[in-house]
C-alpha cells in the first residue's frame, strides 16, 4: 500500500468529483447539517447541526494530518453542487486493507447513481492505485439504505457485530461488516459495477 496523506487526490468521472475534505467546505454541507439531520440517524459523530458538523470536518482533517484517514467531499457534477461526503478509513499497511465509509449524501441524490459511481472511482483507487487486497465496509445493522447500498455494488457479507458501538444519541448498536476482496474487483465486480452505471448515463 503506497498513499501520500499530504497528496490532493482527485477522482472524478463525468458525474461526480471528489476532493480532500477542506474546513472551508462546511459552507457547501451546511445546508444538509441543518435541513436534513435524519442522514445521521443511525451513525455515531453525526454531523447534524452547525457545532457538529464543525466538529465532524475539523476531526476528519486531523485523522488525515495523522494519517489515519483520507477525507473526500463529493462533487455532483450533473446538480453543479457540492452533495455529500465520504472516505478511506482504518488503513492497515500489514494487512494491506482499508476501508470505506462515513459515506452520507443530501437526499436529492439517492437512487440516482451518484454512490455507485463515488464506490467504483474509491475501490478503483483502493486496488489499482495503492493496491490493496481487502476493502472493508460496515454499517449499523438497522440501516437497510446504506446495507443494500454496499450489497448493490458487490460486496460481501461477512457477519454482524452484536452491541458494536454508539449510534448518534446514544444507543448501543449491532455492526453489520462487509468487504470486497482485490480478486472480486477485477474478475467479476468492476465489469458488473460498470454496467450499472451506465443506467445513469
Amino acid at each position: 500500500m503506497q498513499i501520500d496523506f499530504e497528496k490532493k487526490y482527485i477522482l472524478e468521472n463525468d458525474f461526480v468529483r471528489l476532493k480532500p475534505l477542506e474546513i472551508s467546505d462546511f459552507e457547501y454541507l451546511y445546508e444538509y447539517s441543518l435541513n436534513e439531520p435524519e442522514l445521521w440517524r443511525f451513525n455515531s459523530g453525526g454531523a447534524n447541526g452547525k457545532e457538529n458538523l464543525e466538529n465532524y470536518i475539523s476531526n476528519a482533517i486531523e485523522q488525515r494530518k495523522e494519517k489515519k484517514e483520507y477525507p473526500f467531499i463529493v462533487f455532483d457534477k450533473r446538480k453543479n453542487k457540492f452533495v455529500g461526503s465520504t472516505r478511506f478509513y482504518a488503513f492497515k499497511t500489514l494487512n494491506n486493507t482499508v476501508d470505506i465509509g462515513y459515506t452520507w449524501y443530501g437526499k436529492q441524490t439517492h437512487g440516482d447513481g451518484t454512490n455507485k459511481n463515488c464506490k467504483y472511482l474509491m475501490l478503483e483507487f483502493a486496488f489499482e492505485k495503492i493496491r490493496v487486497e481487502r476493502v472493508g465496509f460496515a454499517a449499523n445493522n438497522l440501516n437497510e439504505r446504506s446495507i443494500n447500498a454496499m450489497k448493490s455494488i458487490g460486496c460481501t457479507v461477512e457477519g454482524v457485530f452484536r452491541n458494536y458501538c454508539l449510534d448518534n444519541y446514544g444507543n448501543r448498536i449491532d455492526a453489520i461488516f462487509l468487504s470486497i476482496l482485490r480478486n472480486e474487483w477485477y474478475e467479476i465486480i468492476k465489469k458488473d459495477l460498470k454496467t450499472k452505471l451506465e443506467k445513469y448515463t
